[in-house]
């Protein structure tokens, strides 16, 4: 089995946060679609099942691995024993159909589906705050890993965990069982060059999402204090190939530290604009030639 493969987020083809984009889009067509295209596996969305028998029997006609899963966590106001009672059932999910990390989102708080201006993002405000935050993330991130799933930490626009100095602090104060997902796309938007946050955080990083931005729109949602729906719909995201990031580079620093896992391809998009398969095979067709690069080498 090859050390890093690529999947795919079922958001090009219907978005979660805005069920109006591609809402009409049954599963099976994003899985033949994706399976055609070239992909190994994906992430789930809300049109899969929810128990883990028939998240497998969805998948397996297209030989499709299960790559992850998001989980929308409130542990910022909820305590360890009941986010662990709240998770149990989704980490199970995730383990019994191979899986070996969970997409981490702390909702608590976050604006990210709302039509407010992303600077009205929730903060941890003192030391003291953050410091309970890491504590009570370290012992669910051990829960996690107890059965046999990593909590990959999904850095995200929105929310507690946004700009690199954000995620400074939390890799700073949390043990290493908790992971980080390296999301690019985020990652730019949230204030950040992809490219010295991978290359920090090298040795936490569990699971990657590679998104692309387009930087002159990005600008226009800073200027204008979009909301991150505004975001999706105005085009500040894209799949790999189609924006600004230098994937290449990313990528070689990935492979020199053996990363071993998904690259998955995720950009939220209006599929109405950004046609779904051809948006899906142009960040396949960017990735597995990078990769096959660097192999060839």
């Amino acid at each position: 089995m090859p050390a890093i493969r690529i999947g795919i987020n079922p958001i090009s083809w219907s978005n979660d946060d805005l069920p109006s984009l591609g809402g009409e889009t049954p599963l099976s067509t994003a899985l033949g679609e994706g399976k055609e295209i070239g992909y190994e596996g994906f992430e789930l969305n809300g049109k899969f099942p929810k128990d883990a028998k028939g998240v497998g029997d969805v998948l397996r006609p297209y030989d499709l691995a299960l790559v992850s899963g998001w989980y929308s966590s409130r542990l910022a106001r909820r305590s360890v024993a009941e986010e662990i009672d709240a998770i149990a059932s989704h980490v199970e999910l995730l383990a019994k159909n191979g899986a070996k990390v969970l997409v981490y989102g702390e909702v608590a708080d976050s604006i990210q589906g709302q039509r407010i201006p992303l600077v009205e993002r929730p903060r941890f405000h003192t030391e003291q705050a953050w410091q309970e935050y890491a504590d009570k993330l370290t012992e669910l991130a051990r829960f996690t890993l107890s059965q046999g799933v990593r909590l990959a930490y999904h850095h995200h626009m929105g929310a507690y965990v946004e700009s690199p100095a954000d995620i400074d602090t939390l890799m700073a104060l949390t043990g290493s069982e908790v992971g980080l997902l390296f999301d690019s796309g985020h990652c730019y938007m949230g204030g950040g060059d992809p490219l010295q946050v991978l290359r920090k955080h090298i040795s936490r990083i569990c699971h990657v999402h590679f998104k692309d931005v387009r930087k002159p729109v990005v600008q226009l949602a800073r200027n204008n204090l979009w909301s991150f729906p505004d975001c999706i719909i105005n085009g500040t995201f894209t799949v790999p190939g189609d924006g600004d990031i230098d994937f290449a580079e990313l990528l070689d620093v990935l492979l020199a530290a053996d990363y071993q896992g998904w690259l998955v391809v995720e950009a939220e998009q209006d599929p109405a604009v950004a046609p779904s398969y051809v948006y899906a095979k142009k960040g396949f067709d960017t990735l597995r030639a990078l990769l096959d690069e660097r192999t060839a080498r």
